[in-house]
């Protein structure tokens, strides 16, 4: 287990999870603004067997039914720095998992030694990015279509706007 909360548990990655990862992974709504389209029963398996191995993706299990419902997100980045990112299942929005969970996440980080924890949203997630300023991030940047990950019919770039939030360890 990597931490505990009043309602939740935050753990590796296990075989176990396969359907449950395919539930949210394979959801449009879930993945409207992540760099993947929703994925098949057989792409979340391959993408399970990733999670599995790296200590980066965080499960979030409910601690009541043990069902796993979502993922943070913690890659390391250069000068003590993290990335923060979380996908929850959509039948389980809007109950503060996501919130209860990151936090958990980002007080170990900083209590671990890390500098810096940021996070890269989309700004017509409005979901994300106030979940991020409900942690006491900081908006520090709206680049303007500066990436895209999808190519129009006539495979035209389609370019997206990003924020950049942060919080550093002594805020």
């Amino acid at each position: 287990m990597i931490a505990e909360t009043k309602r939740l548990i935050l753990r590796r990655y296990k075989p176990e999870d396969a359907q449950d990862l395919f539930e949210y992974l394979s959801d449009e709504a879930v993945v409207e603004y992540e760099p993947y389209r929703p994925m098949t029963f057989s792409e979340a398996e391959k993408n399970l067997a990733w999670r599995i191995s790296t200590d980066e993706m965080i499960a979030v299990e409910l601690k009541d039914s043990r069902k796993m419902i979502g993922n943070v997100y913690l890659g390391r980045r250069d000068f003590e720095a993290r990335e923060i990112g979380y996908v929850f299942n959509r039948n389980y929005w809007g109950h503060g998992y996501a919130a209860e969970s990151c936090a958990a996440v980002v007080q170990q980080a900083f209590a671990g030694g890390v500098h810096r924890i940021y996070a890269e949203c989309d700004p017509r997630n409005e979901r994300s990015w106030k979940l991020l300023e409900s942690l006491g991030f900081r908006r520090e940047a709206h680049f303007q279509k500066n990436v895209w990950f999808w190519k129009d019919e006539g495979g035209n770039p389609v370019w997206k706007d990003t924020y950049v939030y942060a919080k550093l360890h002594d805020e």
